[in-house]
């Protein structure tokens, strides 16, 4: 899993050859602590298929208010660069793969 700035975004998600599936949330979010393990497990299961990055809203809001994130857990998924899909809130990690896997069989 990587954590992302302003500085490695770019490099990271934008010029990635895998989709990339962004978690934008804050420490302070409760949501956003209960969807953490449930990220995390899903990395691990999605290793090489899918990059799972987090990205600190607290720390780089303007990286969330360029991608219109309002409310936290947002989860954006970006293929080549692009945003192709979000999950606003928590979601179960059923629904998530469910989610994850209707999207990598778009890409």
């Amino acid at each position: 899993m990587i954590d992302l700035n302003k500085e490695n975004f770019e490099k990271e998600v934008m010029q990635s050859d895998l989709p990339v599936i962004v978690d934008f949330w804050a420490e302070w979010c409760g949501p956003c602590r209960m969807m953490a393990p449930v990220f995390e497990e899903l990395s691990h299961e999605y290793k090489g298929k899918m990059k799972f990055c987090k990205l600190n809203t607290q720390y780089e809001p303007g990286l969330a208010r360029n991608f219109g994130v309002r409310g936290i857990p947002t989860l954006i998924v970006f293929d080549q660069g692009k945003p192709v899909d979000s999950i606003v809130g928590f979601g179960a990690k059923d629904v998530l793969k469910h989610k994850i896997d209707g999207i990598l069989k778009k890409v």
